[in-house]
């Protein structure tokens, strides 16, 4: 009798049928798939924007546009950062690969981030340029100069609808506005100017996008992608579903996400498929554009499946187009699962990732899937479950830290240099990256998520790192102490909670609910504690460190109770 399988093999019994355990992947920059998808189907529509079809043609033509002015005129050079900060739009799409085709990199930022924190992804990448929407340029223009920025491009999302577009947001309706300021360019402007750029330099081991993580120090980091990591990830995500240029996507999870960026617009681009844009939730919007558009994609959270499958009327309603629902960040609830499944007939597919992975190293077997399961290591992945002390490999069903090497992962971090002699360790002659999750392998070879290792909140699939939120809450005049933990949310999953320790002169002047307005005011709403509660004292240890596993231990206990 043959020995079994090692925990890190028994998965490929049930690797999808057809599908190769190897992808090689082009040896390309991401622009040319752009390239490709307009040179091969130049009329066909790449983007459905709230009643507007816009053609790859004139989606590359845009990228080119902005491309030639960011050399041009904005000095962008080989290399050189540049920030995307708006939410999905066609803008989106044109401005992440006319900076690529720029030979610069794309530095996706969250727009729900507020200038407070804006400054620090400026002052880390040494970004000069950025492009963004009207409504948040009043963010932005505090840090054009001394600020670090020099160039602002500013977009308006109606220049990207037709006449009527009756469903879209109000924020997506607003007419363009004249902003003039230093370095302020329309991106209406930009485009009449066509101006052409110079060659493509850029392949596939130089650096393309650099999306921002945060950790145990506060700071949030840059993660260091090159063409290739991005390309993994788009190409394997289109192939591991089976997808072809004939699928229609409804692009609504946030682009600057990894999640979003790879499997509802690089994989789409790469494919020659179409993309529904959605530039913020809506639940009948997202009807609408299934039935309307036939969509056959849908990349999928918990909390906006809770809330699309909660919608009145949804009974008779037409889903019959969708063939793959997938998703990630937090694991779907059984019964919405169930729900789904009786209404389309379709499986919820979930993965695992990070940014630091450029989206999934994990997803489950479409034929195969498991509920509330990170799934399998996909093309090329080698996954491991170690002690997270002595990096021994462990055997399947016993909980450990998950390591990956893959050629999705980062070069590493942007800075600080130490945070790559933590992120990384060599395992048989290979780079691994810890990722600070614990979980473990079941005898199918399957991955479950235990627990974490490092200290994160989880509210509704974005990640939020309380030593971040902490060091915001420091900058108020009136906190002494801050400790933030997650509490139990039946919605979100977990919420940001902040226990609060104030200074002596501002006890009695300052409550809960200023402390909270100030937080909403200076962090992105995602980030910002929803509860605050005053204390006398933190609990510390010996050494004097707060004892936040305590107090997060506590909270549990209190809501089980």
């Amino acid at each position: 009798m043959s020995a079994p399988a090692p925990a890190r093999e028994r998965h490929f019994a049930h690797w999808p049928p057809g599908q190769p355990r190897h992808l090689t992947l082009p040896q390309t920059s991401l622009f040319y798939n752009l390239e490709v998808s307009a040179a091969r189907y130049p009329d066909k529509t790449c983007i459905h924007y709230y009643g507007r079809d816009i053609s790859y043609r004139e989606v590359l033509r845009a990228a080119e546009r902005l491309a030639g002015f960011l050399q041009g005129h904005c000095g962008v050079a080989r290399g050189d950062r540049v920030l995307l900060y708006m939410q999905n739009s066609p803008q989106w799409v044109v401005a992440f690969y006319g900076i690529v085709r720029a030979n610069a990199v794309v530095v996706p930022v969250n727009p729900m981030n507020k200038t407070d924190e804006l400054r620090h992804y400026v002052s880390d990448s040494g970004a000069t340029t950025i492009v963004v929407p009207q409504d948040l340029y009043p963010q932005v223009r505090p840090l054009v100069g001394e600020g670090g920025l020099a160039h602002v491009v500013v977009a308006c999302y109606a220049d990207a609808l037709d006449a009527a577009a009756p469903h879209a947001p109000a924020l997506v309706q607003a007419p363009r506005e004249a902003l003039q300021g230093p370095g302020v360019a329309l991106w209406s402007d930009v485009m009449d100017r066509a101006l052409e750029p110079g060659p493509l330099e850029v392949g596939p081991d130089d650096p393309c996008t650099m999306p921002y993580t945060s950790g145990t120090t506060g700071a949030p980091k840059g993660c260091v992608h090159t063409h290739r990591s991005v390309m993994c990830s788009a190409v394997g995500g289109v192939r591991w579903f089976g997808r072809s240029q004939d699928d229609v996507y409804l692009s609504v999870l946030p682009f600057f996400h990894v999640t979003g960026l790879t499997g509802s617009l690089h994989g789409p681009i790469y494919a020659g498929a179409t993309m529904v844009v959605l530039t913020r939730w809506d639940r009948h919007a997202a009807l609408l554009a299934i039935e309307r558009h036939r969509v056959t994609v849908w990349q999928s959270i918990s909390t906006m499946m809770i809330d699309f499958l909660a919608q009145p009327g949804l009974e008779g309603r037409d889903l019959s187009s969708l063939l793959v629902v997938r998703g990630g960040g937090a694991a779907m609830p059984q019964a919405v699962a169930e729900e789904l499944l009786r209404r389309t007939g379709l499986r919820y597919v979930e993965g695992y990732g990070m940014s630091e992975t450029m989206a999934a190293t994990h997803i489950n077997p479409p034929h195969r899937p498991k509920p509330q399961c990170l799934g399998i290591p996909v093309f090329d992945v080698d996954a491991r479950i170690v002690d997270p002390d002595t990096l021994h490999e462990l055997p399947a069903g016993e909980v450990g830290e998950i390591v990956v090497h893959a050629p999705q992962v980062m070069q590493g971090y942007w800075r600080p240099p130490e945070a790559n002699e933590e992120a990384f360790v060599p395992l048989d002659g290979k780079r691994f990256l810890r990722t600070g999750d614990l979980a473990r392998i079941d005898e199918d070879g399957y991955f479950f998520m235990a627990d974490r290792l490092k200290r994160m909140i989880n509210a509704s699939g974005y990640k939020v790192w309380p030593a971040e939120v902490e060091a915001l809450l420091y900058r108020h005049p009136a906190v002494q102490e801050a400790c933030v933990i997650g509490a139990p949310d039946p919605h979100r999953g977990e919420t940001v909670k902040a226990l609060v320790v104030l200074r002596a002169e501002h006890r009695g002047t300052v409550d809960a609910a200023a402390l909270l307005a100030w937080a909403h005011e200076h962090m992105a709403a995602y980030k910002a504690p929803r509860v605050i509660e005053l204390v006398d004292e933190l609990p510390k240890s010996g050494s004097g460190k707060v004892l936040w596993r305590e107090l997060q231990e506590r909270e549990w206990r209190s809501a089980r109770t």
